[in-house]
């Protein structure tokens, strides 16, 4: 035997030598614009796209004929298509609408995962040996989505987990054995597909940026790297990229003993018929569950979600974790997933209220040494103050207990967004910002619900209004007098600042000093949503300053200063 057979001998050996699962995947198309039109959140007729506030996350078939693609900004994007809907991301939001769709597959496959809301993965091997072919199994799973939840999909069928979701967006089936070469030609950029959480999403971003950077553009050229070099260069991350690449498992099989699944419950006394009480139980075991992983050192592939109700009867779903999954992001999933089960689309929510809830980390494997955070662990007040928090909310629901979070705006009002407790407190407008025209700062320390309804007049008593060209009308009049109109005809008090030592109550206040007017003209380009008029700042007498709108001829009180 030559040298070069025995060399091609070797390499087919070392192929062969592990083969992945055969897995299929089934990808709805553009899932977050769907789960938006089923919601109602987007009109189904127009070209829509979902953003995070700050670039386009998704975009639907109408939008992209016009040039409008996924990392576009929102300004460039309306640009292209002026007809085009904005929507705010909203996690939430998709996997609750996705539900409909999991639960048609598991009509017809056990085993389902769900990866993230719009794409399942499930083992290929046992369901096409049962319906016949892989083909029979794909027309399977495209007919009982589309008769069952309505919704249009595409399954893929490949060895590994990447190749089976870039073969969904194909929609093709990948023969047995030939992974590596139907992804060789891909680019390393196709390594984000797999990504699950936050954290891997960053990790794979930067390795897939560091190889492009080195001249390695594709999946081929990467794994036609050293499996040792890969390692010493890339360390963890490259090397479970570079198993995707080749078409295997991000992970090798283990031969030892695998980790004893860690599972944590809760039993419910009085049983949750509400879904706030059974989003406050799930938050707390979320959170114990991951703890435990945290002491041990571990991270888990798989978080299994099992609700058990009075009738005996069982709900279980499954996701997929890629990476070590934070606190937040386990009780996000939970959460939603009980919002899927018991305020869903599909008719299918439980039948009795539910008596125990069961969270089990699957797949366990070893992920280092925990450590505390950089400035340590929370104090005790503060986890004192989180669970109390947990607790008013399991009693008033999830919607009642909320926290204040900054974000860019114009004026006040925008500039602050309340989420539920326990969502994640981040903005959707970036405030750093520039935002021309925006209220100067300080800003008003009370913004009511309502802004209140209020008439200004100069000395003489005639109307006081802002006109087209941004300055009072009449020329050069003063504002002398702010009267502030009752509520349903009721004098009732309103509290201005952090106390309740001073208070606002209807009626007229003499005005000792003002600033502005600034003008304001917002979506100008939109036929609803456009909102144009002036604020101005008013000092009162013996009453604290307020900031005051005009709008279409009515003066409003949009806050109250200190």
């Amino acid at each position: 035997m030559t040298m070069s057979a025995l060399t091609e001998r070797r390499r087919t050996a070392a192929r062969t030598a592990e083969l992945a699962p055969r897995l299929a995947v089934l990808w709805v198309p553009d899932w977050p614009v769907a789960a938006a039109v089923l919601s109602g959140a987007a009109p189904a007729h127009a070209p829509i796209a979902v953003h995070d506030s700050r670039v386009l996350t998704a975009v639907d078939a109408r939008a992209r004929s016009q040039g409008v693609r996924r990392g576009m900004r929102r300004r460039t994007a309306q640009g292209l298509c002026p007809d085009l809907e904005l929507v705010a991301m909203d996690e939430g939001r998709d996997v609750r609408a996705f539900e409909p769709v999991v639960q048609a597959v598991e009509g017809v496959v056990a085993g389902v995962e769900v990866s993230r809301p719009g794409l399942v993965v499930l083992a290929a091997g046992g369901p096409s040996r049962y319906v016949g072919t892989e083909e029979a199994l794909a027309e399977l799973l495209v007919g009982t989505v589309a008769d069952e939840a309505g919704t249009e999909c595409q399954v893929g069928v490949a060895d590994g987990l990447l190749a089976a979701l870039l073969a969904a967006r194909d929609g093709l089936i990948v023969p047995p054995g030939t992974s590596a070469e139907y992804l060789a030609g891909r680019p390393v950029r196709d390594l984000l597909h797999v990504a699950t959480t936050r954290e891997s999403h960053a990790r794979l971003a930067d390795l897939s940026d560091l190889l492009r950077r080195l001249g390695i553009g594709t999946l081929g050229a990467f794994a036609r790297l050293r499996a040792g070099d890969v390692l010493a260069r890339f360390g963890d991350v490259g090397t479970q990229g570079y198993r995707l690449a080749r078409g295997l498992d991000a992970r090798p099989v283990s031969v030892r003993r695998p980790e004893p699944d860690v599972t944590v419950r809760a039993d419910l006394d009085p049983p949750a018929a509400r879904l706030d009480t059974a989003a406050f139980a799930a938050r707390r075991l979320a959170e114990d569950l991951q703890n435990r992983l945290l002491r041990r050192g571990a991270v888990c592939a798989r978080l299994r979600v099992l609700a058990r109700t009075e009738g005996g009867s069982e709900l279980v779903r499954t996701w997929r974790i890629d990476g070590a999954a934070t606190a937040t992001e386990l009780t996000d999933r939970v959460r939603w997933q009980l919002e899927g089960w018991l305020n869903g689309r599909s008719g299918q929510a439980p039948s009795a209220p539910l008596v125990r809830l069961e969270l089990v980390a699957e797949e366990v494997t070893p992920a280092g040494t925990a450590q505390d955070g950089l400035w340590g662990r929370r104090s005790r007040g503060e986890q004192q103050a989180g669970r109390a928090a947990l607790r008013v909310q399991g009693l008033l629901g999830s919607s009642q207990v909320l926290t204040p979070v900054l974000e860019g705006g114009r004026s006040p009002r925008d500039q602050v967004r309340l989420v539920a407790w326990g969502d994640e407190a981040v903005g959707l407008r970036p405030p750093e910002a520039p935002w021309p025209g925006r209220i100067p700062r300080p800003l008003p320390a009370t913004v009511p619900d309502v802004p209140w309804r209020a008439e200004l007049t100069a000395a003489d008593g005639g109307p006081v209004t802002v006109g087209g060209r941004g300055t009072l009308v009449p020329a050069g009049v003063v504002p002398a007098l702010l009267r502030i109109l009752p509520e349903d005809g009721e004098d009732a008090a309103r509290t201005s600042g952090r106390g309740q030592s001073r208070r606002m109550r209807s009626g007229s206040y003499r005005i000792t000093g003002w600033a502005g007017p600034w003008p304001i003209g917002e979506r100008w380009w939109q036929t609803t949503g456009a909102r144009s008029g002036a604020y101005v700042q008013l000092l009162l007498d013996g009453a604290p300053g307020v900031l005051v709108v005009v709008r279409d001829g009515r003066w409003w009180v949009e806050g109250v200063y200190d």
